[in-house]
């Protein structure tokens, strides 16, 4: 392979890092490069990048979750006070 053209393997594992951090500035091109060829990867991407997302919400959902759960075991706790 080329040092122009990435695999898809390769073009995976950056596909990856590239949702954690910025890739370098010849990491970019060459990905984009092989996306505009890949139609597979291009799908991989799309695919990650959804992923990603809805852990991304998800993980925020459980936060929102706990803090709600505390107010009503404290709620739960003023109205048996009160009884």
């Amino acid at each position: 392979m080329n040092k122009i053209m990435l695999s898809c393997k390769k073009s995976t594992e950056l596909i990856e890092q590239s949702q954690e951090k910025k890739l370098s500035f010849k990491n970019r091109v060459q990905l984009s490069l092989h996306l505009m060829a890949c139609n597979t990867c291009k799908a991989y991407a799309q695919q990650s990048k959804t992923i990603n997302m809805a852990i991304i919400q998800f993980l925020q959902k459980d936060k929102t979750d706990d803090k709600n759960t505390i107010k009503n075991d404290d709620l739960k706790e003023k109205i048996i006070s009160k009884l």
